[in-house]
């Protein structure tokens, strides 16, 4: 049988991040908030002019649910790397902490 022991190195707990990342983590969640909201307003258009009728529509509640759909799709596109828009957004707060 082999030897299943646990090297005591891989029981230590993770090194914590610097403090220093966790108000950067906040501010590039804030940014990418503000770039999936940005996407969502910008693709709203795109969807008002679509009728839900017809045989492969979703009637009425296609029309309800629509805005939920666009901020998904939003959200989404942000995930998948946006428009790097929140990539500026983060830069310019960090040169506004910077400059206080």
């Amino acid at each position: 049988m082999s030897d299943l022991s646990v090297s005591p190195a891989l029981l230590q707990p993770a090194p914590s991040a610097p403090p220093a990342a966790a108000p950067t983590a906040r501010m590039r969640e804030t940014a990418e908030a503000f770039e999936a909201s940005f996407l969502a307003q910008m693709m709203k258009p795109m969807f008002e002019g679509l009728s839900t009728e017809g045989p492969f529509s979703g009637g009425e509640a296609e029309g309800t649910w629509r805005s939920f759909m666009i901020e998904a799709m939003a959200k989404q596109t942000v995930k998948a790397g946006g428009i790097g828009l929140a990539d500026q957004v983060v830069a310019q707060m960090l040169k506004m902490q910077e400059q206080a």
